[in-house]
């Protein structure tokens, strides 16, 4: 049996094995003295005395890490019915797809050849230091084992947890593993935010509206916050050791200033921190200005007063693949001077990767990655 169906065929235990070695502050655990988590070895004394000043300091000095957007999206390669959508990973929304035709697509999720193994030693190689895996983008698909909803990876024909099986190699090798999570937008949930309130993209633009979705006095946010905090501590629970909640979406928060409350944003980051003494929070460039660090996309000029992360694409334009981009993903030359413009304002750089849709790295991927890594190992001062 390879390492890839080993994997595969201990999803059942994964929540109690990779938990256990990880005791930290919290109902489950009392207050047991929180174990090192495997990524931020070395850090250990900075550890003792404040675990979340360990993973900022690690934070600032990992400087390279990657993005990961893989869902249903990746199987339309960005189109729907012979629209392009770009970026791909919004196909639903920009062809306007119908909550009930979308979900068909989880029935032809296999994620056959997405491979923690394979990915976690690419990322070594490449010199890079963590990993953020979408584990629910605003189609609200996961690819962990939810109770709170059935439209998962567990439930396609994949039947696999593919955070556990990256969780679990991430901590055997000592990387950091960061957590995308999509907060202000979801094109599924029935309390969402709804465009009538909160415009911009919240919801597909559906003519007629979406049956499944919940209006004025029946629309009830309430509901669908706690069910966000109820995913996320799964997240943070079942998972070992997390260096950081990534939360999308901040468009449909910042639409409406006045309403921002609602969405019990502090809360939720309090609560967070309150389940793993080292978890970071990141809300894209900053939802509140509480957050650990600021994650802006692509060519960020701006200053920030906590750590900063540039989230760039392989692809030209879209994270989750994208066939119309395949004669076009950067070069090492290319990243090398990303990692260069990063360097220059101090920030690291999260670049992003969108398997093909069978969970495979995109090849063309794969070999600028490790030029990247051989040129670093070599003495490129890029990081």
């Amino acid at each position: 049996m390879n390492r890839r169906k080993m994997l595969k065929t201990g999803v059942a235990f994964t929540g109690a094995t990779l938990i256990t070695p990880f005791a930290f502050e919290n109902e489950a655990f009392g207050k047991a003295k929180p174990q090192l988590p495997s990524y931020l070895k070395g850090y250990e004394k900075i550890y003792a005395n404040n675990p979340r000043q360990a993973a900022i300091q690690y934070f600032r000095e990992a400087k390279f890490g990657l993005f990961i957007h893989y869902g249903l999206y990746s199987l339309q390669e960005g189109y729907w019915e012979g629209m392009h959508s770009k970026p791909a990973e919004w196909v639903q929304l920009r062809g306007q797809i119908r909550v009930k035709e979308y979900e068909k697509l989880a029935s032809k999720f296999t994620a056959e050849k997405f491979d923690a193994d394979f990915i976690t030693d690419m990322v070594l190689k490449a010199g890079m230091k963590y990993i953020n895996l979408t584990t629910r983008h605003h189609d609200s698909f996961c690819l962990f084992d939810s109770k709170y909803t059935e439209f998962k990876s567990t439930n396609s024909p994949a039947k696999r947890d593919l955070v556990a099986e990256l969780s679990e190699q991430c901590q055997k090798k000592g990387l950091g593993f960061y957590l995308y999570y999509s907060h202000g937008r979801d094109w599924r949930h029935p309390h969402a935010p709804n465009n009538s309130d909160w415009g911009g993209n919240a919801r597909p633009p559906y003519d007629p509206p979406e049956e499944s979705y919940m209006y004025g006095e029946e629309h009830d946010l309430d509901i669908y916050v706690e069910f966000m905090k109820n995913q996320i501590t799964e997240l943070l629970t079942n998972y070992g050791p997390i260096g950081a909640i990534w939360l999308d979406g901040i468009g449909t928060p910042r639409s409406r200033p006045d309403m921002v409350p609602k969405f019990k944003v502090q809360e939720l980051y309090d609560h967070i921190h309150s389940l793993q003494p080292q978890v970071l929070v990141s809300y894209k460039q900053g939802l509140l200005g509480t957050e650990d660090f600021k994650a802006p996309e692509r060519h960020f000029k701006g200053t920030s007063e906590v750590p900063l992360e540039l989230c760039d694409t392989l692809q030209p334009r879209s994270w989750g693949y994208d066939r119309m981009d395949d004669n076009a993903h950067k070069s090492a030359d290319q990243v090398m001077e990303m990692l260069e413009n990063a360097k220059a304002i101090n920030a690291n750089l999260l670049l992003n990767t969108g398997p093909l849709p069978d969970g495979s790295i995109h090849p063309d991927d794969v070999l600028t990655l490790s030029e990247v890594g051989k040129r670093l190992k070599n003495g490129a001062n890029a990081v």
